[in-house]
């Protein structure tokens, strides 16, 4: 048996100095300051962020740092330790829908949306794996946007970050051109240590739920399956746009709406629509997605944390059946984690790729990584990445 390399998150000052570093090797003096935000991963809740669901995402331990210093003019200038050689400059009255391309959208995208009019220095430094789906982009918006905040004295309470959120949301949807919702950025920015937020994606609202992993002899392992993995993809897309069909077509808001009492009626009125079998899968999904999530949180209430794990292994099967956003490589991640004794397993994000999460004892994460890393060598495909998932703090300040 394999003995699998763990991604580990460095230690915030010294991540924050590295950055810092970086900033007057390029630009010949100090920055303003240092912040950085966290990736997420969520324990249940996908795919119905933008059908008005709820979700239950906590903070990672790995984060995102941005060097930031702000300019007079309107210019932006920004370089990725991430990214050699795609240094990129622009001004803010270039940064419209699709412009610019690439990961500077992540970044300008950010000023845009809160109507910012001058520009800023900056180099950003990203420990969350890329193409993970874990979040990277909504670490790197949500770094800039609590950097701006912080230097303009905006509010940086809960509803200033939730309007943060929003105009993380906005530079993603419209500069960058991804139809994400809004939990990988509620996330990044309202996360507290020791907890998941149960996030009620129709009002922006949360609530803090603990998550005593620990304390319940638990640790929640990610496998970053390192397929190629992009919310830019049409396949993402498609999704959503299947879901706001048939909430037309029943005549609902978001599928929200529909009680799992009523989801029968509602599949039966969605059978005579064209495309009607794949509209029923979707709604299924979300609706019996949501009720998981709010049952999720009364276990989590209680402290119950063991009996999340068969709605944890539900949430998955319904996403590989009924949304059909699983792949090869998640399923072996979550099959194989099953199979050598993980309590529940799943596809965590927006799926086609990225990571799978699995509920463990708390000594068995090493032997249940290296399972699944053996069954992806015996399957001839990439060698997978993992880390532990420790709920941890949201976007901040570091220097």
């Amino acid at each position: 048996m394999s003995t699998p390399a763990f991604f580990q998150a460095p230690a915030r000052a010294e991540a924050a100095e590295a950055v810092a570093d970086a900033y007057r090797d390029t630009y010949g003096e100090s920055p303003e300051g240092v912040w950085s935000a966290p990736g997420r991963v969520n324990l249940i809740g996908e795919h119905v962020d933008y059908t008005g669901g709820l979700c239950l995402p906590l903070a990672l331990p790995h984060r995102t740092f941005v060097a930031l210093s702000p300019r007079h003019d309107d210019v932006v200038r920004v370089r990725s330790a991430q990214e050699s050689g795609a240094d990129w400059e622009g001004s803010l009255a270039e940064v419209g829908p699709g412009s610019p391309a690439g990961w500077a959208a992540y970044v300008a995208g950010v000023p845009w949306a809160m109507g910012h009019e001058h520009g800023f220095d900056a180099v950003v430094d990203g420990h969350v794996p890329l193409g993970s789906g874990l979040s990277s982009s909504a670490a790197l918006e949500c770094a800039v946007a609590i950097a701006l905040a912080d230097l303009a004295e905006l509010p940086t309470d809960d509803a200033g970050r939730a309007e943060l959120a929003g105009a993380c949301v906005q530079a993603e949807n419209v500069v960058a051109g991804a139809s994400t919702g809004g939990m990988d950025q509620s996330a990044s920015l309202r996360c507290r240590a020791g907890g998941a937020i149960l996030l009620d994606t129709r009002d922006d609202t949360v609530e803090h739920v603990p998550l005593d992993l620990a304390g319940a002899g638990l640790a929640l392992l990610v496998v970053d399956t390192r397929a190629a993995h992009s919310h830019s993809g049409g396949e993402y897309g498609a999704r959503r746009a299947d879901v706001e069909r048939a909430a037309r077509v029943l005549g609902v808001p978001d599928l929200r709406a529909v009680a799992p009492a009523d989801l029968d009626e509602a599949l039966d009125r969605l059978a005579g629509e064209p495309g009607g079998p794949v509209l029923q899968r979707r709604v299924r999904h979300a609706v019996t997605e949501i009720e998981r999530v709010a049952r999720t949180a009364d276990l989590l209430r209680a402290g119950r944390v063991r009996e999340v794990a068969r709605l944890m292994d539900a949430s998955h099967e319904s996403l590989r059946h009924d949304y059909e956003v699983s792949c090869r490589e998640l399923d072996l991640a979550v099959d194989t984690a099953r199979a050598a004794g993980a309590l529940a397993a799943r596809m965590t994000g927006g799926g086609f790729g990225g990571s799978a999460v699995a509920l463990v004892e708390q000594d068995a994460a090493g032997p249940v990584a290296a399972a699944v890393a053996d069954a992806f060598a015996a399957a001839r495909l990439r060698a997978p990445q993992f880390l532990r998932a420790l709920p941890s703090v949201g976007a901040g300040r570091d220097a």
